[in-house]
């Protein structure tokens, strides 16, 4: 193999492919990223065998072939070289390649690119057209609730629903909700409902950076994402999602309004004298007024006042402070709701005038 590429060209390709290749395994194959030169250009091809992602950049090639390369290592030569051409050559025997730059020249070690695992192919499954901003958005609504405890595999991604006329997507991890439906064409038939892991999540977060559109589909096992000429390839969580729709209470009766950079600011304000583990604040909510305080006996303790019109029972609702400040970091309107009932029975949170969808995020109070 022996190719000259431009080093913008391949170093943004490389960089999509960072996270998609584990750092630590038991299989060295998958620490290197598989490059397969062709007439004109060069693929690229990444998997840690849950997640895959295939890229490609122009590239004038004097000798085709495959080679496999430690994907962090040659990420970081690619970006530390001059901005000019890269000229990559496999030596003799194929067991090194050559990455020259101006006057710069390394060698890097191979692996054979048999060991490198073979991803499914999307052919022949039924694809669906997404908007790529709203899939985006969608994401960034929703992936903080995911679970972080592995033995919970069943909330460890969010659950992605389409159908002809919308798109929604939900997450939880059994303390909290967020779920979003956007009034979005996709040209799906009926109804699809797919449980996508977190690493896909964000691996398609990124890949949609200024993407207007992206193709979906899926297989028995596997999910395919094509966006700007890329492909994400993942394992479907094969696991039935939680009734979600049940979370949702229905008989909430106060609500509250506030001013979604005020509240953010006291909440992150309180929360540096909260207990650091339980991350606790309360809100204290009086006529025309929340209080929300926070106190650890041996660090001390906090209150902010916030007016609000309110003309209801006084009562007290705990909640964690990272969980407050997850939603009110993602919205962008200027004021959002607080919907309760009681001190422990679940809360809403929602933004206020938000135009073209629907976000609802719970929150279960906290016994202190």
């Amino acid at each position: 193999m022996e190719l000259v590429v431009r080093k913008s060209d391949l170093l943004k390709e490389l960089s999509l492919l960072q996270g998609i290749v584990e750092r630590k395994n038991t299989i060295p194959i998958l620490a290197n990223v598989l490059l397969e030169a062709g007439p004109d250009a060069v693929s690229l091809l990444a998997t840690d065998l849950d997640v895959g992602l295939r890229s490609r950049c122009e590239a004038t090639v004097t000798k085709p072939g495959t080679v496999t390369l430690p994907a962090k290592k040659l990420f970081e030569i690619v970006s530390a070289l001059p901005d000019t051409d890269v000229r990559l050559t496999e030596d003799k025997g194929g067991k090194s390649v050559t990455i020259a730059a101006d006057r710069f020249e390394s060698r890097m070690q191979t692996l054979p690119p048999s060991e490198f695992p073979t991803p499914p192919d999307d052919a022949g499954a039924d694809a669906a057209s997404l908007a790529g901003g709203t899939l985006k958005r969608m994401i960034a609504y929703t992936r903080f609730a995911i679970t972080s405890e592995d033995t919970r595999y069943f909330l460890n991604g969010a659950q992605l629903v389409l159908d002809a006329s919308s798109m929604s997507m939900v997450a939880t991890d059994g303390h909290r909700l967020a779920f979003v439906r956007m009034e979005a064409e996709s040209g799906v038939s009926g109804k699809m409902e797919v449980l996508l892991p977190r690493k896909t999540l964000n691996e398609i977060a990124r890949l949609l950076d200024g993407e207007d559109a992206v193709q979906f589909s899926q297989g028995e096992n596997h999910v395919f994402f094509r966006a700007g000429g890329r492909l994400l390839i993942s394992r479907k969580i094969d696991a039935n999602f939680p009734a979600y729709e049940r979370v949702i209470p229905k008989t909430n009766d106060k609500r509250i309004e506030f001013d979604r950079d005020r509240l953010a600011a006291a909440v992150r304000r309180v929360r540096l004298l909260s207990n650091e583990r339980s991350k606790a604040v309360k809100f204290v909510i009086g006529k025309d007024q929340v209080e929300i305080t926070s106190s650890t006996p041996d660090l001390g303790e906090a209150h902010e006042v916030l007016p609000v019109d309110y003309g209801g029972e006084t009562l007290q609702i705990c909640f964690n402070a990272d969980y407050v400040d997850n939603f009110l970091a993602v919205v962008d309107t200027e004021n959002v709701s607080l919907e309760f009932k009681d001190e422990m029975s679940q809360a809403v949170v929602k933004p206020v005038g938000a135009e073209g969808y629907d976000y609802t995020y719970v929150i279960m109070p906290m016994r202190i």
